[in-house]
């Protein structure tokens, strides 16, 4: 079931670095709202409830209820911006969607079966190539993520691009570029470290024990 968000909002009419570092001193965070053919409208919104909101991963996949003067607009969350060296939110973006027109958004993926997984129990690391996809689709039809199976892998087994299943409705940006050989890898489980390491040490004696080999032979000929 997917949850419902609410964002409390602001109007602002005042712009610029001074008034958005006033707004933050306030405990409020500036943004704006733009999209479906309207005016952006420049924003604020509690701090303090914000940072509730980000603590769920589906706010950043979902569509939100945004409220201004007690008027609600459905909105994504495009952009958000951080202090870089302190846990605080400065700046959010978020674009009205209209329900008959696609949108685009990067979804997380879910890697589901890891405690079954074959390859795991017999020792082997999930390695994840890809932790979100870029997807098109109605916002009815916005997944809060995608899931990924990998409870039937065995070691060395991989999930390409290709073989990734999304809802009907939902497709994934870029698949008309992917061809045989080009197919970006999303998960693989491979042999624990220190084995693929002795694995690997073991070819290398070998192949140089080939080499030393073949170079006796052509000295005795000689």
């Amino acid at each position: 079931m997917k949850e419902n968000f609410e964002i409390e909002a602001v109007s602002r009419d005042t712009q610029g670095k001074g008034a958005s570092r006033r707004l933050r001193r306030e405990g409020m965070v500036p943004g704006i709202i733009y999209g479906a053919d309207k005016e952006p409208e420049m924003i604020a919104t509690k701090h303090s409830d914000l940072i509730q909101h980000l603590d769920h991963e589906a706010f950043f996949s979902h569509i939100l209820s945004v409220k201004v003067g007690g008027k609600a607009q459905r909105v994504v969350l495009k952009d958000l911006q951080r202090h870089p060296s302190k846990p605080f939110v400065t700046h959010l973006d978020l674009l009205r969607v209209k329900m008959d027109e696609a949108i685009r958004m990067t979804i997380p993926l879910h890697f589901d079966g890891e405690d079954v997984c074959p390859g795991v129990k017999a020792g082997g690391i999930v390695l994840k190539g890809m932790t979100d996809l870029e997807i098109e689709c109605l916002p009815g039809d916005l997944p809060e993520y995608i899931a990924v199976d990998v409870s039937g892998l065995e070691i060395g087994d991989m999930v390409h691009l290709s073989q990734v299943v999304v809802p009907e409705g939902v497709t994934i940006l870029g698949m008309d570029q992917i061809e045989e050989d080009n197919d970006p890898l999303v998960v693989t489980v491979e042999e624990p470290r220190a084995e693929k390491e002795e694995s690997e040490e073991v070819e290398a004696a070998a192949e140089t024990g080939t080499g030393e080999e073949a170079a006796g032979s052509e000295s005795e000929s000689d």
